[in-house]
């Protein structure tokens, strides 16, 4: 099978097309022929070597994959060749307390697909069958490669992490990206009025077309008074936060007394400071959201058959136009996904 591997850490990092041999399940396993793949800031970092894990060379990345069963290890009788399926990107153990539970995002044994074991920027991937969801028919599967991650990283922050009630504010920052153009179709289908942010004319655009009422950009200074004038001075009930650093601090300005940030990711910086005087006073929350839970993956794909959640996908590209892809990504101007289509 043809594969992109990387061979070295850097920005950009070092990539090869390469042939190797088609991989074969284990008795728990499925080989999944890989139709699309989804690029994430997740794959960004592993090129840089800026996850806090040990990461192995060579790697293949890619973990928002979508495809069909090609092959079944010999204790997998839940599934048949053929199916159509969507992968889930963290995989999890299947018997500690938190996956007994359906909290497999919580999972003590956890591990990422493209990170940590080979992923889906190959003609072919193998998956433990657990992390297997099934596609529904009116998915495509770029559709499903642009959704599986991001968008379920979004399903899983409104309607598990936290409750959007009918009428709520709710700031969704960075519209345009993956995890922020689903989140802001998911809490105006839950009934919220969103406002969101785009730091270009054609990402505030973007922001509007999906969904937002309003649209700030979130790179010029006092950006939360806006925020807060567009609300009557009242700040937001909701905010969904996936970039960490100083923006992090920034959007409790934005926040209603008893409101709720919930922040997914740490793009802009891993570390914040958190003002407790009003944080206490005002009754606030933060809540950190992780992956998803299958059932988050499961109900992202029976929302997009429905047409109640659809990606935004820029362009799709060949398996040999991943490392120009990577670049485009790193560059920030990407509206939406780069889904990689075989």
């Amino acid at each position: 099978m043809k594969a992109i591997r990387l061979v070295a850490h850097g920005v950009p990092g070092r990539f090869e097309l390469v042939d190797l041999p088609v991989p074969e399940p284990g008795p728990e396993e499925v080989l999944v022929q890989v139709a699309a793949c989804g690029l994430n800031r997740l794959d960004l970092w592993l090129e840089e070597g800026g996850l806090p894990i040990p990461v192995p060379l060579p790697r293949i990345p890619g973990c928002e994959i979508a495809g069909h069963i090609q092959a079944l290890g010999a204790d997998v009788d839940e599934w048949q060749l053929g199916d159509r399926v969507a992968i889930q990107s963290n995989l999890f153990c299947g018997h500690c307390e938190f996956c007994l539970r359906g909290e497999e995002s919580l999972c003590l044994e956890a591990s990422i697909l493209g990170v940590q074991c080979d992923g889906g920027f190959a003609e072919f991937v193998l998956a433990p069958w657990p992390a297997l969801v099934r596609l529904p028919d009116p998915v495509a599967f770029t559709t499903s490669a642009a959704l599986t991650l991001a968008g379920s990283t979004a399903m899983h922050m409104l309607t598990d992490r936290v409750e959007v009630p009918s009428g709520a504010w709710v700031l969704v920052m960075a519209g345009a990206s993956g995890v922020g153009s689903a989140a802001i179709q998911i809490a105006r289908a839950l009934g919220a009025r969103v406002i969101s942010t785009g730091s270009t004319a054609a990402k505030r655009a973007l922001a509007t077309e999906l969904g937002a009422e309003f649209v700030v950009d979130a790179s010029q200074p006092h950006w939360s008074g806006e925020v807060r004038k567009i609300t009557g001075r009242r700040g937001v009930d909701l905010v969904v936060e996936h970039l960490g650093g100083k923006v992090l601090e920034e959007v409790f300005l934005c926040l209603a007394r008893n409101g709720t940030v919930v922040t997914c990711g740490a793009t802009a910086g891993r570390q914040a400071q958190l003002n407790l005087w009003p944080f206490f006073v005002k009754q606030q929350r933060l809540i950190g959201s992780y992956g998803r839970n299958r059932a988050d993956l499961a109900a992202t794909l029976d929302w997009a058959a429905q047409g109640k959640l659809k990606p935004v996908i820029q362009e799709t590209v060949p398996l040999a136009g991943i490392p120009q892809a990577y670049a485009r990504l790193r560059q920030r101007d990407v509206l939406g996904k780069i889904v990689m289509a075989l």
